[in-house]
C-alpha cells in the first residue's frame, strides 16, 4: 500500500514565495503520512518570459527540495523547473532551457525527466497561441524512478495527450504515472479529467495529476482540479477549491496487479501494420 499526494498551486513570479507554499504542502503531507508528493508544472515560478531567469536558480531550487525531502522523509516529484543544461551537462543552445521534472528521495535526486512533447498550439483564451518550442528544447528519454513503494513513470502536462509515452512507461514496469501540469482553463475544462482517466485505463497505472489553478499575472489562467486516478480509471480524490491545496489517497498495488492479471492488456497488445 502506498500513500500518495498531489498538489494544486497558484504559483506567481516570486520564487521564494512559491517555495514557502511548497514547504506548507510538504508539512501537510507529512501530517497525513504520505510517502510521495507530486508538485505542479512551474511550481517555483509561473511568469511568461522568466524561464531563463528561473533556470539560473535551478540548482538552488533542487537543493531546497532535497533538504525538504530529507528533513521530512518524503519523496517529491518536483513538478517542473526550467533547466539550462541537458542531462549530460551540456548547456542548452540558442538561449533555450528544458522543462525538467525531478524525482527526489530523502537521500537526494534519483531521476530526471525532460518534457518530450512541447505545447505549440492555438487555444481559445486570452493568450490564444502557445509556442513552447520558442523557449524550450524537448527531451528525448523515457524515464522511470524506482522507489521502495513502486516504480514512477515521469510525464509532464502535454505528455498526457500522447498514450504511446504512457504505454512506454508501463512497459518499463511503471506502477504510477506522474503528470505535473499547468493546463489552460479552456483545455483543462474540456480534457483534463478525461486524459487522466484515459491514461490510467490504457496503462493500468495510478495517475497522479498535480495542477496549477487560477490566475498567474493578468492573462494566464489555469484549470486546476489536481486529481489521483486509480488503475481502473476511478477518480480517488480531487481538489475542488481554488488556491494551494494537497489531496492524499492510498494506492493498493496488490489490487492493481490483480487488475492487470484479470485483463492483461500488455500481453494482448499488437503493433498494427501501416
Amino acid at each position: 500500500m502506498a500513500r500518495v499526494s498531489v498538489a494544486q498551486m497558484t504559483s506567481q513570479n516570486v520564487i521564494q514565495e512559491n517555495l514557502a507554499r511548497v514547504k506548507d504542502l510538504v508539512l501537510a503531507c507529512q501530517a497525513q503520512g504520505s510517502q510521495l508528493l507530486v508538485l505542479p508544472e512551474n511550481f517555483s515560478c509561473f511568469a511568461p518570459g522568466k524561464q531563463r531567469e528561473t533556470a539560473e536558480q535551478f540548482e538552488y531550487i533542487q537543493s531546497y527540495l532535497e533538504n525538504l525531502a530529507h528533513t521530512h522523509q518524503l519523496w517529491i516529484v518536483a513538478g517542473t523547473i526550467p533547466c539550462p543544461f541537458r542531462p549530460n551537462g551540456d548547456i542548452v543552445p540558442h538561449g533555450k532551457v528544458r522543462t525538467t521534472s525531478l524525482c527526489i528521495s530523502p537521500e537526494g535526486t534519483i531521476a530526471r525527466y525532460d518534457k518530450i512533447h512541447l505545447f505549440d498550439v492555438m487555444v481559445n483564451d486570452a493568450i490564444g497561441g502557445y509556442k513552447e518550442s520558442e523557449h524550450f528544447e524537448a527531451g528525448d528519454d523515457v524515464v522511470i524512478a524506482k522507489t521502495p513503494f513502486g516504480h514512477i513513470g515521469l510525464m509532464v502536462c502535454y505528455d498526457l495527450r500522447f498514450p504511446e509515452l504512457a504505454l512506454a512507461l508501463r512497459q518499463k514496469e511503471a506502477d504510477f504515472l506522474t503528470a505535473p501540469s499547468a493546463f489552460t482553463f479552456s483545455t483543462g475544462r474540456a480534457h483534463w479529467q478525461t486524459l487522466l482517466q484515459a491514461r490510467a485505463i490504457d496503462t493500468q497505472c495510478a495517475v497522479l495529476g498535480a495542477a496549477q489553478q487560477g490566475w498567474h499575472g493578468e492573462t494566464r489562467q489555469t484549470w486546476g482540479h489536481a486529481s489521483i486516478v486509480n488503475a481502473s480509471g476511478e477518480v480517488l480524490c480531487q481538489v475542488t477549491e481554488a488556491g494551494n491545496h494537497v489531496v492524499h489517497t492510498d494506492i493498493d498495488l496488490t489490487e492493481q496487479q490483480s487488475i492487470r492479471r484479470n485483463m492483461p492488456l500488455m500481453q494482448h497488445r499488437r503493433l498494427l501494420k501501416e
